[in-house]
């Protein structure tokens, strides 16, 4: 049996950092389906670095406003490489790099949003690891509640992503595209998802194994064009890539239009309850550009917790 290595780094957020806040936003969509938990103040997600599976535990050394995060690494023969890739994969998962200093002076000049950066001052936006967890994430959760697209990724995932035992608990790491590749419509048909859901899926994992495709590869690219680019893809419209600007690519002004919870905490906030539409929207958001993203990643908290 290979030993397992326990090594240590560290990491320093831009401040502010609210650890709990932003792991904790990041379980709340993730947790419970096998690759991200956050339990007793230590946040856990199993990563994929190609030729071994590690175990990422991380908790918070520092306060808010001197933030500091201490990393401990779980893996067989862990070297110095696996450690500044696997801080490198903690570091983007967590945005510790972000500077909210620009948001927040826009926040602050409005009343409503200025209560959102009070509240939830120190959050940071939470990526996922790839575009293709993002997309296939954002599909499964299409038209169907939290809790219930909860279940189906956890299937998805038990079912096709990599594990290792780590003190006696088992992890999960996000399914590769090969794995959902390998499998078919009609086999991921059985893991509660539609039919043409279970295309869409499969498809995705084509086509982010196409390397003439580039999913993985939209660093270099204007907002516009890789939007262009994903909705070209089966199964992902505008609401999707404008999330997977968000949560794939780390795009400061993303904004996910036909969102009706977006929809609705912007009425309540902003419009005194009254209904509004996309345009009216967008219209209010634009006191926010070019930090969109952050204002919707705030009001979404918002509306998850209550607050405000």
């Amino acid at each position: 049996m290979m030993a397992i290595d326990r090594l240590t780094a560290t990491i320093q957020p831009v401040a502010p950092f609210n650890f709990e806040l932003t792991a904790g936003y990041h379980t709340y969509f993730q947790s419970r389906y096998g690759t991200d938990t956050m339990e007793d103040g230590i946040y856990r997600r199993l990563l994929d670095l190609g030729d071994k599976l590690v175990l990422a535990s991380v908790r918070s050394a520092g306060t808010v406003d001197a933030p500091e995060l201490a990393l401990e690494l779980q893996g067989p023969e862990l070297s110095l490489e696996n450690v500044d890739l696997a801080t490198e994969r903690i570091s983007w998962l967590l945005g510790v790099d972000q500077d909210l200093a620009p948001f927040y002076e826009l926040g602050r000049a409005d009343e409503a949003m200025s209560g959102l950066v009070d509240e939830f001052y120190g959050l940071h936006l939470p990526h996922t690891a790839t575009v293709f967890e993002a997309l296939v994430l954002a599909v499964l959760g299409q038209q169907i509640s939290t809790s219930v697209a909860r279940i189906i990724r956890t299937l998805l995932i038990e079912t096709f992503g990599p594990s290792a035992d780590f003190d006696g608990e088992t992890y999960y790491a996000f399914p590769r595209p090969e794995s959902i590749w390998a499998s078919s419509p009609a086999e991921l048909h059985t893991m509660k998802l539609t039919q043409r859901k279970s295309e869409y899926v499969h498809g995705l994992a084509g086509s982010t194994l196409d390397t003439s495709v580039g999913l993985e590869r939209l660093g270099g690219l204007t907002d516009p064009e890789i939007v262009e680019k994903l909705t070209a893809l089966r199964g992902v419209g505008l609401w999707t890539a404008q999330w997977a600007l968000i949560r794939a690519v780390g795009r400061p002004d993303a904004l996910p239009l036909g969102d009706l919870a977006l929809r609705r905490v912007v009425s309540r906030l902003f419009m005194d309850g009254a209904e509004c539409n996309d345009a009216q929207v967008e219209e209010i958001s634009m006191r926010w550009s070019p930090y969109r993203t952050f204002a919707t990643v705030y009001l979404f908290s918002e509306l998850r917790t209550g607050a405000g």
